[in-house]
């Protein structure tokens, strides 16, 4: 008997991956697992544990790049309700980690409470956001961070507070395996002041970054002092294709995905952006995407 045989109701097997991702490539999983609360999570958790299986939390999938080969293990979605809840108290949001950060910004502006309004058009979910510190010229989400709630890859829950928290430029130290929920510490302040820069950082952004097109969020770090996107335009690479992968015309450091493009299009096409940055600049590109 399977250790996940209890869990068959919310199991699929080679579950098709690219749909669930911005750049809509890429392979299948071996188990694909949509657990239905809190403890079902644990529970799972526990039994992919028991068999050793590689395991993935999958957010919003807009800073995610699957292989074409997919991903040899466990794939857990956290797309229940019971992951995506939202509340305000006083100046404190309490949201679940799978909750989207849109969503969560959204009812944090709608309380009169000011900071994640800064956050406006990135993608994703808030865990996916405290994780990888998510922010701009504006500010991160790891200054707002309050407390967070985690669970390891053994199904161990606790939770970080102070000390135990830290942030930097597009990294944090909350590395278990998934973010159960968290604390926000916002400032109070009017809610149709909040709403105007709000718009306003929103018309920027949307002006300068390739919403219409199958993309990812930022594909590499920028640089210390330094813009990615700029060192990739001044490189000559926007326009430049790999198969049906393209880098934008519009904002140098996203990648658009069209028609039959394929994961190796666009791996092939990020080795192309690193090789030929460093040949000019003398940079080394990180990337931000996470590849799977």
């Amino acid at each position: 008997m399977s250790a996940f045989d209890k869990f068959n109701e919310i199991t699929k097997i080679d579950e098709p991956l690219a749909p669930l991702t911005w750049l809509k490539v890429g392979g299948t999983a071996q188990l694909y697992i949509t657990p239905r609360s809190v403890e079902e999570l644990v529970e799972v958790v526990q039994a992919i544990n028991e068999e050793a299986l590689p395991v993935r939390i999958l957010g919003g999938g807009s800073n995610v790049l699957v292989s074409e080969a997919g991903f040899p293990g466990v794939v857990i979605k956290l797309e229940n309700d019971n992951f995506s809840q939202v509340s305000v108290d006083g100046n404190i949001v309490t949201c679940g980690g799978g909750a989207a950060l849109s969503n969560t910004i959204s009812v944090a502006v709608g309380a009169g409470l000011s900071g994640l309004e800064n956050l406006v058009g990135i993608p994703g979910t808030v865990a996916g956001a405290i994780r990888g510190n998510s922010g701009g010229r504006h500010g991160d989400i790891g200054q707002y961070v309050k407390s967070v709630e985690v669970l390891t890859v053994k199904g161990e829950r606790f939770t970080r507070s102070g000390d135990e928290l830290s942030f930097d430029y597009r990294t944090s130290s909350v590395n278990e395996l998934a973010i159960l929920s968290c604390q926000l510490e916002l400032s109070v302040a009017d809610a149709d002041e909040i709403s105007k820069k709000m718009r306003q950082i929103w018309i920027v952004k949307k002006a300068a970054q390739p919403f219409s097109f199958q993309s990812a969020g930022c594909i590499f770090k920028n640089p210390r002092g330094l813009s990615a996107g700029a060192l990739i335009e001044q490189a000559g690479l926007k326009g430049t294709k790999v198969g049906q992968a393209e880098v934008s015309d519009r904002h140098a450091n996203f990648i658009v995905t069209h028609e039959n493009a394929t994961a190796d299009d666009v791996i092939h096409l990020i080795d192309v952006i690193k090789s030929r940055v460093h040949e000019v600049h003398g940079v080394e590109l990180e990337t931000e995407i996470q590849i799977w």
